[in-house]
């Protein structure tokens, strides 16, 4: 996939730069951690003839690349892994920023160390393994365990919204850890992210110069308070758009954009 990439000289600017769509990726651009199909991909490249196009997503880059391919930092203008802690503009790193830093390591432990007490106690059908998995940006956190297979991690989403196991767990860690400034996003299926204050996804637009831009889109599927689409879809800067699928995100661009 890297070697049909466009260079830099190659790439042409689209028929409205100054509109930009921020994408999400999971239950946006593909299903929950899901490969993008060939036809969504292809759809994409057209839109980016059309307006600017970047992409968004909470998690780190080398899973960004395996559901959006390889080289998907430099394929769009503007890509965004770890809600924009690592930023890319024309595939170029722009910066990379590491809650290790901010938190400082003591606080880290402290927080790794409650959070698998408090998972111990959790009764569900199943548990697998990686509960935690650090990123340089965030800590995300999941009751099942991120290596569930996809029958279990269908399974435990139905146990999750039945009984909020999510819900209740990011209740207990904001009085918990109140002193510390986090903030707690719920996002695709059976994890949430933690991060400090400000390190949503809006953290990207500060790549995005007011004056370079008409209108910033942004589509995204968890855009309800306390989803890990919420702020940014809210933002004053930002016309937000709430999808359930690529289908229904190809759909509403169409119509937005390819008319």
């Amino acid at each position: 996939m890297t070697d049909e990439l466009p260079s830099k000289k190659q790439k042409m600017a689209p028929e409205n730069p100054r509109i930009i769509a921020l994408f999400d990726v999971d239950g946006t651009l593909t299903v929950p951690r899901g490969e993008v199909t060939p036809e969504m991909m292809a759809f994409m490249k057209s839109l980016s003839k059309k307006i600017t196009v970047g992409i968004v997503g909470g998690s780190d880059l080398p899973k960004q690349e395996e559901q959006l391919g390889d080289g998907i930092a430099s394929l769009f203008p503007y890509n965004f892994s770890q809600n924009g802690l690592v930023a890319y503009k024309d595939g170029e790193l722009q910066e990379v920023q590491t809650i290790s830093k901010f938190l400082g390591e003591d606080n880290i432990k402290r927080v790794v160390n409650w959070t698998m007490k408090y998972l111990a106690d959790i009764d569900i059908p199943v548990k697998r393994g990686t509960f935690i998995e650090f990123r340089s940006g965030m800590m995300n956190i999941s009751p099942i365990g991120r290596n569930c297979s996809r029958e279990e991690r269908n399974d435990y989403e139905k146990v999750d919204l039945a009984r909020g196991i999510r819900k209740d767990m990011v209740a207990a860690m904001k009085q918990e850890f109140a002193d510390l400034g986090l903030t707690y996003s719920i996002g695709g299926q059976i994890s949430f992210d933690v991060f400090p204050a400000g390190w949503d996804k809006t953290y990207c637009l500060q790549y995005l110069k007011e004056e370079d831009f008409d209108e910033i889109h942004f589509f995204g599927d968890k855009t309800f308070e306390g989803g890990n689409d919420y702020e940014i879809f809210s933002s004053d800067r930002t016309i937000g758009h709430t999808v359930t699928s690529p289908d229904d995100t190809k759909a509403k661009c169409t119509k937005l954009f390819m008319n």
